[in-house]
């Protein structure tokens, strides 16, 4: 019989969950993780949210949300700002198109919104124990796409819609980095993503979408850019409140595994649990070198007004001070 030191450690193994809409149900995303845990026996590591995260802090940050006024609601959020309840699982965030987007602006670069909950910014490459996670906050909307972040809270008239728009310059960052991404996230799904999985399938449960969908005009197209440059392991998004799965083969090889998911409902797919068993969790967030130099490089080309970014580089020269 083996001695304790003879017996090999398990090797490392990582289970998140991934979220589609959040839509400020905190609460309810955390209870359905805890059941999932005491019904599978299992623990889970991490939470990813793909948007509409609704990180709305007091009533100010709910009039800088673009939503119909009767879905204006203070939401579950503001109680883990607070400090009255602490998020009982690292949650790590991309914006959507529902958002305190004045809050976002605050940490564009990323940052932790509330102890625990980490916000990855409106373009951002975070680490979390040894998984990489890549993500682009907000939804494309072409006319928007190649003005700089223009719009100061409180937004009058259609800046309150336009802040949420994803800006070239952020997807030219992405578009720099070198090093694998295991796990990307957007919003809106990358444009044509569809066509890799059961498409009919889905036309059958949003014949709305129908049109769109045989037209290949459905989601973003940068996010199709970033999906087949970076070629990540897997693509989580939201935006159209249903479960959508597909695999993308990759030209010159690598598969990516994409994965839509619903809104937090009941009786909804709004929550998957992906098993990563090669990754480790130990460590927790940590910021990622090679993304540092892509910002530092590229900080003076920025705009903050209607006129386009400058030059995006890639961030070599700078990578040696991190």
């Amino acid at each position: 019989r083996p001695s304790p030191q003879q017996i090999p450690a398990p090797p490392p193994a990582m289970k998140i969950a991934v979220e589609g809409c959040c839509h400020g149900e905190l609460d309810k995303i955390y209870a359905a993780m805890k059941h999932l845990e005491r019904a599978e026996g299992i623990v889970i590591d991490l939470l990813i949210c793909c948007g509409d995260f609704q990180a709305i802090r007091n009533v100010d940050d709910v009039e800088c949300m673009s939503v119909p006024n009767k879905y204006k609601e203070l939401g579950t959020f503001h109680s883990y700002y607070s400090g009255a309840k602490v998020a009982p699982y690292p949650t790590l965030f991309i914006g959507g198109n529902h958002e305190a987007s004045n809050y976002l602006w605050e940490l564009y670069h990323g940052g932790y919104v509330a102890p625990n909950v980490y916000y990855m910014g409106h373009a951002g490459v975070i680490n979390f124990g040894d998984l990489r996670v890549g993500g682009l906050s907000g939804i494309f909307k072409g006319g928007d796409y190649r003005k700089g972040h223009h719009e100061r809270a409180p937004y009058a008239g259609h800046d309150v819609k336009t802040a949420y728009h994803v800006r070239e310059f952020d997807v030219q960052r992405l578009a720099m980095l070198k090093e694998h991404v295991d796990v990307f996230l957007s919003h809106d799904w990358p444009r044509g993503v569809a066509r890799h999985g059961e498409m009919d399938d889905l036309i059958r449960k949003k014949k709305f979408l129908a049109d769109e969908l045989r037209s290949n005009t459905l989601g973003s197209p940068p996010g199709e850019t970033l999906l087949h440059a970076l070629k990540p392991s897997y693509w989580f998004s939201a935006h159209l409140h249903v479960k959508f799965a597909a695999m993308v083969r990759h030209h010159g090889g690598g598969v990516t595994k994409f994965l839509a998911l619903d809104k937090c409902l009941p009786r909804r797919d709004f929550m998957q649990i992906v098993d990563l068993p090669e990754k480790d969790a130990s460590g927790g967030f940590r910021l990622d070198p090679e993304w540092l130099s892509i910002v530092k490089a590229n900080h003076l080309a920025q705009s903050l007004t209607t006129r386009p970014a400058g030059k995006v580089v890639s961030g070599e020269g700078e990578a040696r001070r991190f």
